[in-house]
């Protein structure tokens, strides 16, 4: 809705945009409008300073590529209509010898349950169509401050995939189904599905999603990207549409470590109207500079998950191969075979949330200055149910629950979540890595993407894996990145540190990254059986 007639003011201005419709076996690398479009963004910067590419071709041929490829993914759901304008403006100020920023011209993608003034922010949700607040929450004002151009918002799963217990991932009633580009009978995973999709195709130069639990690993890790999941706290979550102020966070997602790290530094801070970031100033990354990194892990106790890495011959054969490039770099390799948790854990985690999003909810509802037809959860609730659009594919019985949680005043509530971050933080993460006196831990980040049901929702056929969940309940930081491909499924590799060691965890990864040197490109194939290796085997014997 948003995209087409954005991209057709934008197409308009934008001389080196064509007209050319990608077909299913055109891959992002076959699209080489401009050779700077697959670079590190820290490499785009420096090459726009140095006038080696302007802001302003960067930002069309990332309008191009969108054009010519995010028609079968539908990652991006809007664009900014004054993007190549605001490019024009930062190549006049480098011209002019100003100083603009780490950032400096690069076209950015934000989820959209992140508010940003350029436009409308929905969640996803037709009740939120007209949400434009003309209001940039506070880290989008710093990666503007920092140089960046949001180019526009990307498709997420809708209320950040908090609605429907039968819920699909990467569908939301104003974006529509957003598929894996590499295969697209396949799940982007969500919620951040269009900003994890987005990256695989190399649609802008970073791309930011928010995760309550699971939101950036997952995507990231079934798209082929790296995400980072931040301590909560370290990053604001002050006018992103919310579900969990105990668990709630945004983070970067990009095609590397460096970029991550550096999106991350560049958004971290105190805010003083999010409490948890109180103590944010104190624990900011540092930025990264090339060639900054350890060339090894000598020194490094690595805790390694095995009680959570599945049964997957091909997924564990990957896991394994990663280790033992860590074990090359140095790093000391310890087994985690057991992990107890409370009976509990599930039922009380999932009664925090459905408390906390019924309060989070209403406060937003009822504060965004934008004119909307609700006003709290109920007339949400009563909003989609007399909108045919919104009750196509799945129910809002998460929405119903959640109106009858628990208030967040009460002994239940305050005991379930008190057990939840206990046995995820100080008696899970803390006790693991203590227990074994390590520095971080790894496991693998996700079994291969599963395939998109519109029948019976998400659900994968062999369950999940890793262990992201205690990192989002804990609120600990949560590194993914691309480690090998599964039948041309990304598979990913998850480095988890304690509370605040998020400059540890990028560091780790980085190192890793660079020893690993494995990147995965879509192919944007229809389904698995579309392999060009599988070809003569799908024929039989001629």
């Amino acid at each position: 809705m948003f995209k087409q007639w954005c991209l057709l003011f934008l197409i308009s201005l934008c001389s080196a945009c064509g007209s050319t419709t990608a077909s299913n076996t055109t891959t992002a690398t076959n699209i080489e409008m401009n050779p700077w479009l697959d670079k590190p963004a820290h490499m785009q910067v420096n090459a726009i300073k140095s006038g080696d590419v302007s802001s302003q071709s960067l930002v069309k041929a990332y309008l191009n590529r969108i054009q010519l490829l995010d028609k079968q993914v539908n990652s991006v759901l809007a664009l900014n209509p004054r993007a190549i304008e605001e490019a024009v403006a930062i190549d006049k100020r480098i011209a002019s010898g100003d100083d603009v920023g780490p950032l400096a011209g690069i076209p950015i993608l934000l989820k959209d349950n992140i508010e940003s003034s350029e436009l409308p922010t929905t969640a996803g949700s037709m009740a939120l169509l007209n949400n434009f607040t003309q209001r940039d929450a506070p880290i989008v004002a710093k990666l503007k401050q920092a140089g960046a151009i949001i180019l526009g918002k990307t498709n997420l799963s809708e209320w950040a995939n908090f609605r429907s217990e039968s819920s699909i991932s990467g569908w939301s009633a104003v974006g529509g189904l957003t598929r894996n580009p590499h295969i697209l009978s396949r799940s982007a995973c969500g919620s951040s599905s269009g900003s994890g999709a987005a990256m695989a195709l190399r649609l802008a130069s970073l791309a930011v999603g928010t995760e309550t639990n699971g939101s950036i690993i997952c995507p990231a890790s079934m798209n082929g990207v790296v995400g980072f999941k931040p301590t909560v706290g370290l990053l604001s979550r002050t006018h992103i549409v919310p579900i969990s102020f105990s668990q709630d966070t945004a983070g970067p997602m990009t095609t590397n470590v460096q970029d991550a790290w550096l999106m991350t530094s560049l958004m971290a801070g105190h805010d003083g109207l999010d409490l948890v970031t109180q103590e944010a100033d104190s624990y900011i990354p540092i930025l990264p500079r090339q060639g900054m990194a350890e060339k090894d892990l000598k020194g490094v106790r690595i805790g390694v998950v095995r009680y959570r890495q599945g049964d997957n011959p091909q997924v564990i054969s990957k896991y394994n191969q990663a280790l033992k490039q860590l074990s090359e770099l140095g790093a000391t390799l310890v087994d985690i075979r057991e992990f107890e948790q409370p009976e509990r854990f599930w039922s009380d985690s999932y009664s925090v949330l459905l408390s906390e999003f019924h309060t989070s909810i209403n406060h937003y509802l009822s504060t965004t200055p934008a004119s909307l037809p609700v006003n709290d959860l109920a007339s949400l609730i009563a909003f989609n149910s007399n909108n045919p659009r919104e009750m196509a594919l799945f129910n809002q019985d998460i929405f119903q629950k959640s109106l009858l949680a628990e208030p967040i005043e009460s002994e239940s509530y305050l005991t379930a979540r008190q057990l939840v971050q206990s046995a995820a933080g100080k008696e899970g993460i803390d006790k693991l890595m203590a227990q074994r006196n390590v520095d971080i831990l790894v496991a693998p980040s996700n079994s291969p993407a599963f395939l998109i049901d519109g029948v019976y929702g998400d659900h994968s056929p062999v369950g999940f894996i890793g262990i992201g969940y205690l990192a989002a309940v804990a609120g600990y930081p949560h590194l993914t990145l691309p480690i090998g491909a599964i039948k041309n499924l990304p598979v990913g590799l998850s480095f988890i540190g304690g509370k605040w060691q998020d400059e540890d965890v990028l560091r780790i990864g980085r190192v890793f990254e660079a020893k690993h040197e494995f990147t995965i490109r879509p192919n944007l194939l229809p389904t698995a059986f579309d392999a060009s290796e599988l070809k003569a085997v799908l024929q039989g014997i001629q």
